[in-house]
């Protein structure tokens, strides 16, 4: 019987497969107590484990493939950073020690006291890394029992089989369908085999937008589906599964009409894809002649060749904080930084390279580095942090700077609110300049730009571009700020709206502003890719975007058939619209 499963959407496309299930992310353990002279070996057996499967995740992490996004290898080196941590290890130590558990027994009960902290704090992201913690224990787990990844493909294949067996013999549709996985959750390390595996798509039972398996299966651009909560009890092995990424809902058992409906809008998909590949090389000029910027955000050097693979013009947006995550709190050196944004520059070859210097907190915590506070959001982040941390900062901008001499580099400074920030920022990028001149050290050129992220920034924009060359507005915080909505929040998801009057207001002012000053405005968050958007903000008067590369395509097409002339009257009435969503229909 055909049913559905409702879920969150987090990755776009549609898959259609068999089901192979992984229902539980925690293997079912053995509880036994041992003998005293049994302590060493049992301590010594849960260490072994442990550096087994440190070794497995950095062999992972050196056999990653060059077109692997920069996310994994973040997400993998937090899971290596949690592998040792001493919470954990000296724990597992004092349950085995005093009370004389088993190895397996001590792990699964030092992992009980840490969720129960994680359970307690107050961030939504500092609590999805509970799964992480889990997810990490598995591993060990299964080392010591001598068992496979559950989602590597060899594993997933012989698990489908033997679940199989009441058929005596797996039939042929069986072993040539494609395969999709459903699973309670999924970790940095799965989801870097399920890219090499057979899986054509996802779904976990847990997991928000914000969640690591969310985050990298939009940088894999792999159909998707989390939150899903009942698929791991309601779908069976062997099940026929469509996973539909854009609506976010998991069709169980699709009826032959449904599932050739399915299967016909996948085939459109992908002709579409196929289709918008040959836009590549075409320039991106409106009807009315009009010089497009399509950019691309990315957050390693090895993310560069599919950024120019995509059609970039550049790149918009340099996460540069990727390079500071997952390392246990040491940061990277000045010389390892410049090593990475050269790389960055020349995979870029020529073109543009837009480096923000490190934003983190909120969302992405650095360890033992950022102190926890009540709400991450509005505390210590971003440039504020960076301006608390001097040695840090000047660290990034010399690297930074001695990069712009092997070619056209834009320094951009995130969450800036107050001109007194702008004026210790820019004494920290002279002071840094001065570092580098008395060492005799080469350094180049770089155009200054503030992100505009909150609302006293677009609405001091004028006085601000009187400091910086350009500016460029990161929608994914403002509107978060402007409504007042933590966007990692399920409870208030819905209230995430950016097509809010209030938000459009701030976008059309940092345009208006930014060109009557003559200096460069860019937006690159989410709406930038979002098609749904490029219309109005080319009505707008905006003429730089910068967004995922699997999204340059598709906005290109939209830019290509676009006349900026007859958008600019439209985009005054969808501002003036108490629902501008509604104006929509009226588009030219």
């Amino acid at each position: 019987m055909t049913f559905a499963i409702h879920g969150l959407a987090v990755s776009r496309g549609i898959a259609i497969g068999r089901a192979v299930v992984v229902a539980s992310s925690r293997m079912e353990v053995r509880h036994y107590f041992i003998q005293p002279e049994q302590v060493a070996s049992e301590i010594d057996r849960a260490r072994t484990a442990r550096d087994a499967v440190v070794v497995e995740l950095t062999r992972l992490l050196e056999s990653m493939p060059a077109d692997a996004p920069g996310e994994v290898a973040a997400l993998l080196e937090v899971h290596l950073m949690l592998l040792q941590d001493e919470v954990m290890e000296n724990g597992v130590k004092q349950w085995i020690t005093e009370r004389l558990y088993n190895a397996e027994w001590a792990l699964t009960t030092q992992l009980e006291v840490i969720s129960r902290h994680f359970d307690e704090m107050e961030d939504d992201y500092l609590r999805e890394r509970k799964s992480d913690m889990e997810q990490v224990v598995e591993r060990i787990l299964r080392h010591m029992r001598g068992v496979a990844s559950p989602v590597s493909a060899d594993a997933c294949v012989a698990k489908t089989r033997r679940e199989s067996d009441a058929q005596e013999v797996l039939s042929d549709d069986m072993v040539d369908a494609p395969l999709v996985l459903v699973a309670q959750d999924l970790s940095p390390a799965d989801m870097l085999q399920f890219k090499r595996s057979v899986f054509e798509g996802f779904v976990t039972a847990v997991g928000g937008k914000t969640s690591h398996t969310a985050i990298v299966a939009r940088s894999m651009d792999i159909p998707a589906v989390v939150g899903a909560r009942a698929a791991s009890q309601l779908v069976r092995q062997d099940d026929w599964v469509v996973i539909d990424g854009d609506a976010g809902i998991v069709i169980v058992d699709p009826s032959p009409i449904l599932l050739e409906e399915y299967q016909f809008r996948r085939r459109q998909m992908r002709l579409e894809r196929e289709r918008l590949t040959r836009l590549r090389h075409t320039p991106a000029h409106t009807l009315d002649g009009q010089k497009i910027e399509l950019l691309a955000n990315i957050e390693q050097p090895e993310d560069a060749p599919t950024a120019l693979k995509a059609g970039a013009m550049g790149v918009g947006l340099f996460r540069s904080e990727f390079l500071f995550m997952g390392r246990s709190g040491k940061l990277p050196g000045e010389e390892e930084q410049y090593q990475a944004y050269r790389a960055a520059l020349e995979g870029m070859q020529g073109m543009p390279l837009t480096i923000r210097t490190i934003d983190v907190g909120a969302d992405k915590p650095l360890e033992g580095k950022i102190n926890p506070s009540l709400n991450p959001a509005l505390g210590l982040r971003a440039i504020r942090w960076s301006l608390a941390e001097p040695v840090m900062f000047r660290t990034q901008l010399r690297a930074i700077l001695r990069a712009a001499a092997h070619g056209k580099v834009n320094l951009l400074f995130p969450m800036v609110a107050h001109l007194s920030e702008v004026e210790q920022t820019l004494a920290q990028v002279r002071l840094a300049q001065s570092e580098l001149d008395a060492r005799g050290m080469v350094h180049g050129p770089v155009a200054l730009g503030a992100m505009i992220e909150v609302p006293a920034a677009a609405l001091m924009v004028r006085s601000f571009l009187r400091y910086f060359d350009f500016v460029s507005i990161g929608t994914n915080d403002l509107i978060q700020y402007t409504l007042a909505i933590d966007r990692a929040d399920e409870a208030v998801a819905d209230l995430y709206d950016p097509w809010h009057p209030a938000v459009l207001q701030l976008v059309a002012q940092v345009i208006r502003e930014a060109n009557a000053a003559g200096k460069g405005v860019c937006v690159c968050g989410e709406m930038a890719g979002d098609v749904a958007f490029t219309k109005l903000l080319l009505g707008l008067g905006l003429r730089s975007f910068s967004m995922h590369p699997a999204q340059i395509l598709s906005v290109k097409q939209e830019v290509l058939r676009a006349d900026t002339r007859k958008l600019q009257e439209w985009a005054q009435a969808v501002l003036a619209a108490d629902d501008p969503a509604a104006v929509l229909k009226s588009i030219p």
